[in-house]
């Protein structure tokens, strides 16, 4: 080891910086385990799509129970990533081939109505 350099990692030199990256890695985790989950919610609702269900009330509810859940699951996962510092949801859309029907429920909860979110009632 070069004179001078510390065998320390900088996130062990202050209980700040340990504190820091221990929050960077939850951060992270929490990333990644939205990113499945969205992953999850738009297969299921893929292979819902390509499975022939005749009745169309079964259809249609088993379906919008799948829309919901892949809103869902993309909100959390862009709020995350805003929390993260990543901003831009254009090339998360993309990537995600996130279909303009989940994004149009992105953030709805069908049992409190259009605009209110999941959890804690919002005040402004």
């Amino acid at each position: 080891m070069p004179p001078g350099r510390d065998r320390k990692p900088s996130y062990d030199k202050t209980p700040a910086a340990a504190l820091d990256y221990e929050l960077a890695q939850e951060m992270a985790a929490a990333l990644g385990r939205l990113g499945r989950r969205l992953e999850r919610a738009l297969q299921a609702l893929a292979q819902f799509d390509a499975a022939d269900v005749a009745d169309p009330d079964v259809r249609r509810r088993e379906r919008s129970a799948l829309l919901a859940e892949a809103g869902d699951a993309l909100w959390l996962f862009v709020v995350q990533r805003e929390a993260c510092g990543l901003r831009d949801t254009r090339q998360l859309m993309r990537d995600y081939r996130v279909p303009p029907e989940v994004q149009y429920r992105m953030g709805i909860s069908a049992s409190r109505g259009p605009g209110v979110t999941k959890g804690a009632p919002m005040t402004r």
